[in-house]
């Protein structure tokens, strides 16, 4: 039986090859972090504060929203929905949840008041920031499509 005279050079090539590939993952091919978060530790530390005291009450403290709000209630508006990844705020980019910040939630069915004049526009970010950081990673990074687009 013949037996090709390379053979340990060629395992050798296919052991290297598979090392190089492993060591390639998304983020080294495309040089994007996808864990990455668009905000400074500073903004998230003064939005978890911003938040507690501008969001939680109506929002709850995880973001989790209020139980029903997806049916309006007595007053004809709808509850504080999730902002928390688990309902539609992912969907929203960047700009228009600053400016649902900004000027509220009455033009979408809610009593969310505008913070316009109340927090600056560097302090909504930062609240913008606080419940994005109880996305998980998946939810983020489809938001970061969006956010893109």
């Amino acid at each position: 039986m013949l037996k090709p005279k390379f053979v340990p050079a060629r395992w050798v090539l296919v052991i290297a090859a598979v090392g190089i590939l492993s060591a390639c993952s998304d983020e080294k091919i495309t040089g994007l972090n996808l864990s990455a978060r668009w905000y400074s530790p500073e903004q998230l530390s003064q939005g978890k504060a911003l938040f507690t005291n501008n969001c939680a009450a109506c929002h709850g403290a995880l973001g989790e929203g209020a139980k029903d709000w997806k049916t309006v209630d007595k007053n004809g508006f709808f509850p504080a929905p999730p902002i928390n990844g688990s309902a539609h705020a992912w969907h929203h980019s960047l700009e228009v949840l600053l400016r649902t910040v900004n000027a509220g939630g009455a033009s979408l069915g809610g009593s969310m008041p505008g913070f316009q004049g109340s927090l600056t526009e560097s302090e909504q970010r930062s609240v913008i920031a606080a419940f994005q950081d109880y996305w998980p990673d998946d939810i983020y990074q489809k938001w970061r499509v969006i956010n893109s687009r």
